[in-house]
């Protein structure tokens, strides 16, 4: 089954002119830059103009549709123990 990706999510991973990937989070599937969870090779691949839209294997079988409400902001990304490796690399750069 192929998954669908909503046009403004198209429209914002062009706009960001970076890839993106759905993962497992705290709150449900997380929709963050792959700066923030980097891709597996596990991973299906959605291509979005230039970039790729990575949805993960533990994701993909429930997922009809990416959404705008899966995007995770940065007070999300940083209470989120799936997120603490990111975390960290940016509380080192920021002191």
């Amino acid at each position: 089954m192929a998954i669908a990706v909503d046009e403004d999510v198209k429209q914002m991973i062009m706009r960001e002119k970076q890839d993106y990937r759905v993962c497992t989070a705290c709150m449900g599937p997380a929709l963050v830059p792959t700066t923030v969870k980097q891709p597996k090779p596990s991973d299906t691949q959605i291509q979005i103009g230039d970039n790729v839209l990575y949805i993960s294997r533990v994701q993909a079988p429930y997922l009809e549709r990416v959404t705008m409400d899966m995007i995770y902001d940065e007070d999300e990304i940083d209470s989120c123990p799936a997120f603490y490796s990111y975390t960290e690399k940016k509380r080192s750069r920021d002191y």
